[in-house]
């Protein structure tokens, strides 16, 4: 899918919930990334899409290239600082608590996934985005590469997400509800948004529950995307720290 095709779609795409206080921003922002990233992970699997490297990589650039797509300009920025300083906020959170980086982890550092995405939204357009590179302290030898990375990540994503738009039939991500939270209350507006653009080559149930732990996760053999509501303190306690 083109950029101006994804802009397009993007006008009729739901903003975040409004909110009054900047913690309920950062919240909402990162429930919505953290909800790209796994929607990123379903694609993969009911799409059947190859990929070459890691997937959670893979997940982090489906993210972000929709924030940078479904919404206008200044929204597209807010939400872009709040997702990337998630990432360094999980960052500080490991180190409050002494905890080591898991190298043997899936995921990567979560200071690469912050850059990564900076550099990858950065280079959506850098002429316009240069404050959003400086605010972030993107070195110039990562911002050299930004634009050449972002084509690529549209080129490889771009392709997937005009099959979606383009199916005139086929399944949609189906709500089932949960726990009457903020949480909820994004993704529902944000499914139903998803649901009026594409359509997918078979159902992905998403769910808003207790978990026990602050998660969120694709499970292949339900086909299903569950937004633990737990996350919502552990958002609002990262953004004291930073």
């Amino acid at each position: 899918m083109t950029k101006a095709m994804l802009i397009v779609a993007g006008i009729l795409a739901a903003a975040p919930v409004c909110a009054d206080e900047a913690s309920d921003t950062f919240v909402e922002a990162n429930i919505l990334g953290i909800f790209y990233h796994e929607l990123g992970h379903a694609l993969i699997d009911t799409e059947n899409l190859p990929v070459f490297g890691q997937e959670e990589d893979a997940a982090d650039v489906f993210s972000i290239l929709l924030v940078d797509s479904l919404y206008d300009h200044e929204t597209a920025v807010d939400m872009a600082y709040d997702v990337a300083n998630g990432f360094w906020g999980e960052a500080l959170v490991r180190d409050q608590d002494n905890q080591d980086v898991a190298w043997w982890d899936v995921h990567g550092p979560d200071e690469q996934r912050f850059y990564n995405t900076v550099c990858l939204f950065y280079g959506a357009d850098p002429d316009a985005r240069e404050d959003f590179a400086a605010d972030m302290d993107l070195p110039q030898e990562r911002a050299d590469y930004c634009y050449d990375e972002f084509s690529k990540a549209l080129d490889s994503w771009g392709s997937v997400l005009d099959d979606m738009a383009e199916r005139k039939s086929g399944g949609t991500l189906e709500y089932a509800g949960g726990s009457d939270s903020l949480t909820e209350q994004i993704i529902e507006q944000e499914v139903a948004a998803l649901n009026a653009e594409f359509r997918f080559a078979h159902p992905v149930t998403i769910s808003v529950e207790s978990c026990g732990e602050a998660n969120a996760f694709y499970d292949p053999q339900d086909r299903a995307i569950i937004m633990c509501t737990e996350f919502e303190d552990h958002l609002r306690a990262m953004a004291d720290l930073l």
